[in-house]
């Protein structure tokens, strides 16, 4: 009988790590957790976790000992711990499975407003001698959730370039690609462009949120000044800020791409944002 084959998730907890942690406990694989505080894990008890910190890898031999594939989320701005933690999984994985982003060209440069760590990842993995699959999600649906605040206190969202228009994406979708590559055949190399079925502007977005609430929930127009000090008192960087601000102002007459990958890779149709708004309603109550 054939050994198991362990899988390792870092960012289990996150948004798209968890949809990956919950769609793997229904294979035939040992599933294992990279927590940097394994006591404070609210994870399933079928699940392994281990503790270690992506950004020091002396702590991760134990945690990628015996593993054959991992799901790999880089939560740094700064690829500079990259390489030598790359250098341990490489010492005992096969297969890493990466979660990039849209806006990395295959040149491994980014595109204008793309995240540049994202493509120093790219070059890294490349470069590694690992199996390597990308996914380059577009713009996650969970991004809806900084509205979070102002439409559990209201029935008004103000926030700038209402008419930028995105195919944003469902996290158990990502999730759902990743496990395919994480546990089958036939990835090696692939670069998966990742989206939602459909276009919705910011504005639509936020009527799809009322409609899972049950009442209407309308869009005012914030200005780029103070979306900007908005962001800023949020804790983002001021080159993040306007990357950000400079991305949504160009998806006003260049919407996002809408692509198939999702069914392509998994048979099952891409979600709607409609329906992440219906499975995430109680977020924004």
């Amino acid at each position: 009988m054939s050994q198991q084959k362990v899988i390792l998730v870092t960012g289990a907890t996150g948004n798209v790590g968890s949809q990956v942690v919950a769609q793997l406990r229904g294979l035939d694989v040992t599933v294992r957790a990279l927590t940097r505080d394994p006591a404070a894990t609210d994870l399933p008890e079928d699940v392994e976790v281990v503790g270690g910190d992506l950004a020091d890898p002396s702590t991760l031999e134990a945690a990628v000992a015996g593993v054959d594939a991992v799901f790999l989320v880089w939560p740094f701005f700064s690829t500079e711990a990259a390489p030598a933690a790359l250098d341990v999984i490489g010492r005992h994985a096969r297969r890493v499975v990466y979660l990039s982003a849209a806006g990395v060209r295959d040149d491994g440069e980014p595109e204008s407003g793309g995240i540049q760590f994202h493509a120093e990842m790219e070059t890294l993995l490349r470069r590694s001698g690992l199996e390597w699959t990308f996914l380059r999600a577009g713009g996650f649906a969970t991004n809806a959730l900084i509205w979070a605040d102002q439409i559990r206190a209201g029935d008004v969202v103000r926030w700038p370039y209402g008419a930028a228009a995105r195919s944003l994406i469902h996290e158990a979708d990502i999730a759902a690609v990743a496990v395919r590559a994480l546990t089958e055949d036939g990835h090696h190399g692939a670069r998966y462009h990742l989206t939602g079925p459909e276009l919705l502007t910011q504005v639509e977005q936020v009527e799809a949120v009322g409609a899972a609430l049950g009442r209407p929930v309308r869009w005012e127009e914030l200005s780029r000044e103070d979306a900007r000090e908005h962001l800023l008192g949020l804790g983002w960087p001021a080159a993040f800020a306007d990357g950000a601000l400079d991305a949504w102002a160009a998806l006003v007459a260049n919407p996002e791409e809408v692509t198939s990958t999702v069914e392509d890779v998994t048979g099952v149709p891409a979600r709607t944002f409609r329906q992440w708004a219906a499975d995430r309603a109680d977020d924004f109550r």
